[in-house]
């Protein structure tokens, strides 16, 4: 019984979605000039990598997540978790824009290397998106465009938004 209640769930997300801001977001993407940026922790960041491998290939956008390992671990450890994405962001312009992939949408206590990314963004002009969970967090108060995956049972929220996000890039 849990696949066809969750099941059911997915589809629930998919009937409540907001379809016209996945057009302006997909629209707004098509004209970007510049690189897009993609950042995401945990398993949004395996799907930052794989929505930045899809935008080169599929849709010939110049998209790069930061997936060196090595790099993001050696940050971490030098200078402090809340920093891993400044450094990669330092050189954005405004014909960039930074996606952020989360859950959480990242607060004042948890997820800060995002919040940290997006006021790099913004001050170096470059446009801000976002796919989140229901609450939105920083992201959603201070992308220009950001979807929230309508999801309404707690225990389901990560691995519904973590999904969706997919389902929407």
């Amino acid at each position: 019984m849990h696949a066809k209640s969750y099941l059911a769930e997915a589809s629930i997300i998919c009937q409540r979605i907001e379809y016209d801001a996945i057009d302006r977001m997909a629209a707004r993407l098509s004209l970007v000039k510049g690189r897009v940026y993609i950042a995401g922790l945990g398993g949004s960041m395996a799907n930052a990598i794989h929505m930045a491998a899809d935008l080169r290939k599929l849709c010939n956008l110049d998209a790069e997540a930061f997936d060196n390992i090595a790099e993001l671990t050696a940050r971490m450890n030098d200078e402090g978790p809340e920093t891993i994405f400044e450094n990669w962001l330092s050189r954005s312009t405004p014909s960039d824009v930074l996606f952020i992939l989360s859950v959480g949408g990242g607060t004042e206590m948890v997820s800060q290397s995002l919040l940290a990314a997006i006021r790099k963004a913004k001050e170096n002009g470059a446009a801000v998106f976002g796919i989140v969970g229901p609450d939105g967090g920083y992201t959603a108060e201070h992308a220009d465009l950001c979807i929230r995956i309508p999801v309404e049972t707690k225990a389901h929220i990560t691995p519904h938004t973590e999904a969706f996000q997919a389902v929407v890039w």
